[in-house]
């Protein structure tokens, strides 16, 4: 894992069940405002989806964007998270 991940997955993780972030906030969050897109990549490699939930970083106009197990499942997640 790199030190870049790394920094992805512990911002991601501190993302509360029943909210969400942008990939442009998680960015900004870890000091690398520009790097949206690589924090997708990042996010695409997660091997800890248990610890780390991707599911919660969704695009800057609240689209789902994608997700490792499928935009359905990404959905469905969020949706049981908003029903808790």
């Amino acid at each position: 894992m790199t030190k870049f991940q790394e920094k992805v997955y512990k911002a991601v993780s501190k993302i509360p069940k029943g909210e969400t972030r942008s990939y442009v906030q998680i960015a900004k969050a870890i000091g690398h405002p520009k790097a949206y897109r690589a924090v997708g990549n990042a996010l695409n490699k997660n091997l800890f989806l248990g610890v780390v939930p991707c599911h919660r970083v969704v695009r800057s106009n609240g689209q789902p964007g994608g997700y490792v197990l499928g935009t359905k499942k990404k959905i469905q997640l969020l949706q049981a998270e908003e029903a808790e």
